[in-house]
């Protein structure tokens, strides 16, 4: 078996200018504090790819538009686009962004991830693997696969 990178070329895109955040307005430490779309691509746009040394949003795997945010529902769907139809990575990416905002966002927050519609060769099935949380649960027990997905989630400093 030959090892090599399914996607040996990506288009590496330029990162967005981040957004100054501003202090919440309220001292009040219980307010539920609300979370805007921007806030949520901040928490998953430095994740690393698996292959490349680049970042989902450099592959433009995700961008802002990607992210769904329903505040008042507690409701967020992510819907990345695999930099090509067959990448073998697209479940590790997925769960890396899961795991991110997991880690990232209040528990009361119900989290959605799916692959772009027509994007990936077995959407169905990603999305499927993706949104099962007995799945979700036994992929992070495989050690392997946590030592993965904890490299993508580590800080970059660029």
């Amino acid at each position: 078996m030959v090892l090599g990178l399914i996607n040996a070329n990506p288009v590496i895109h330029e990162k967005k200018e981040r957004r100054v955040r501003q202090a919440p307005e309220t001292t009040d430490e219980n307010a539920v504090e609300p979370i805007d779309q921007l806030e949520i691509f901040d928490h998953i746009r430095d994740i690393k790819d698996p292959e490349h040394p680049y970042s989902l949003e450099q592959l433009n795997v995700v961008t802002e538009d990607s992210v769904e945010l329903n505040d008042e529902r507690n409701y967020v769907r992510v819907t990345f686009t695999p930099t090509v139809e067959h990448c073998s990575m697209a479940t590790v990416i997925g769960l890396c962004i899961r795991v991110k905002l997991i880690r990232s966002l209040p528990p009361r927050y119900k989290v959605d991830i799916r692959v772009a519609p027509g994007s990936h060769s077995t959407e169905a099935a990603v999305n499927k693997q993706l949104n099962d949380k007995e799945r979700v649960a036994a992929a992070l027990e495989n050690p392997n696969l946590l030592d993965m997905v904890e490299e993508c989630l580590l800080p970059t400093f660029d």
